[in-house]
């Protein structure tokens, strides 16, 4: 059962509704989010990015020095590490997604490599440190992750500061944020204030502490989450029941459609049950967005009248395939179980 604590974070922070798969790319207000903390108030005019640590020629940045560089635009979808929490029994309280933590967007910026050889690096990791600070664990701290220099300097990392053409949203990590295709949300700092290139690793509390796959709240062990695992939604079809989100439709050819993804390697194939994953059938994909993009699918489902269990399960190039069900850990994080739909047909 939901907690109030759950409760409360569940109304800060907002899933895309999952009827916006029909749109290859996500509303910025639709795009779903997850604050830790606070919105931070950024002056984008006295905002500065400091880049130090262990480099030879520390940095300072305005927004207008990192406007003034070379630009890209990467389409990239971003899911939350957790992801289908909610649907694991007995996990660590923490913002209760069921299916909906997930969003594509257009996100321009200035790659970030070029940055760190000009500074010349040195060191084996790179911290990212936001604005945004607060209490987890007991511990009070910024939010802050890190990347090995070797996927720091990849070269589609991105310092990003608009979203689908516009400047970011305050909630979206305004006036900078962290791009790092194909990882988990938390790996895409919001708000950035410093990169900091350190010896060793980065034992903060984002990093250290958390997103990791434990088996009690004392695995100290377990592996770190990173890169996304593959998924695939379909869209919900027909019209839903109010309360249960059961899905009502006419029965006859229903034109089901969805997107799949995955962080490992590109989707190769998606595969469509109506009985509960007893049976399964190849979906037609369409071409790709990009390389860190969602992949749409379609598939003709032949609705026979009464109850059917709809399901979708996506496969990467790597031989990655969605689980039927969610492999336990104590965080809840990257349950990638496939989506189960009730439908009822008539």
């Amino acid at each position: 059962m939901i907690g109030l604590d759950e409760l409360q974070l569940a109304a800060r922070n907002h899933g895309m509704p999952l009827e916006l798969l029909r749109e290859p790319i996500t509303p910025a207000g639709l795009h779903y989010l997850l604050i830790h903390f606070d919105i931070p108030h950024v002056d984008a005019e006295t905002w500065r990015l400091e880049i130090g640590g262990t480099v030879r020629q520390p940095l300072e940045l305005s927004l207008a020095d990192l406007r003034a560089r070379p630009a890209r635009t990467l389409v990239v979808t971003l899911e939350c590490a957790g992801n289908g929490r909610a649907l694991i029994p007995d996990h660590n309280p923490s913002q209760p997604w069921v299916r909906e933590a997930v969003g594509t967007a257009e996100w321009t910026g200035t790659p970030l490599a070029p940055i760190l050889e000009e500074a010349g690096v040195d060191g084996g990791t790179v911290v990212f440190t936001g604005l945004d600070r607060g209490i987890q664990g007991e511990i009070e701290h910024d939010y802050a992750r890190s990347l090995s220099v070797d996927e720091a300097l990849g070269d589609d990392v991105l310092l990003a500061y608009e979203m689908n053409g516009a400047p970011l949203m305050p909630q979206h990590g305004f006036p900078v944020r962290l791009i790092v295709p194909g990882w988990y949300g938390m790996a895409h700092v919001k708000w950035l204030r410093a990169i900091t290139a350190i010896e060793g690793e980065f034992d903060g509390y984002q990093q250290a502490h958390t997103y990791r796959i434990m088996r009690d709240a004392n695995d100290k062990d377990g592996p770190f989450v990173e890169r996304m695992l593959p998924r695939s939604l379909l869209i919900p079809p027909g019209i839903p029941d109010f309360l249960s989100r059961d899905r009502h439709v006419d029965a006859g050819r229903v034109a089901l459609r969805g997107r799949a993804w995955s962080g490992q390697a590109p989707v190769e194939r998606v595969e469509v049950s109506d009985d509960g994953g007893a049976t399964w059938r190849d979906a037609d994909l369409d071409p790709p967005l990009g390389q860190y993009a969602w992949r749409g699918f379609t598939f003709a489902w032949d609705a026979t009248p009464g109850e059917h269990e709809l399901s979708c399960r996506a496969t990467d190039a790597a031989g990655n395939t969605q689980p039927l069900e969610p492999e336990w850990n104590y965080g809840g994080f990257c349950n990638n179980s496939v989506q189960r739909i009730r439908v009822i047909a008539a």
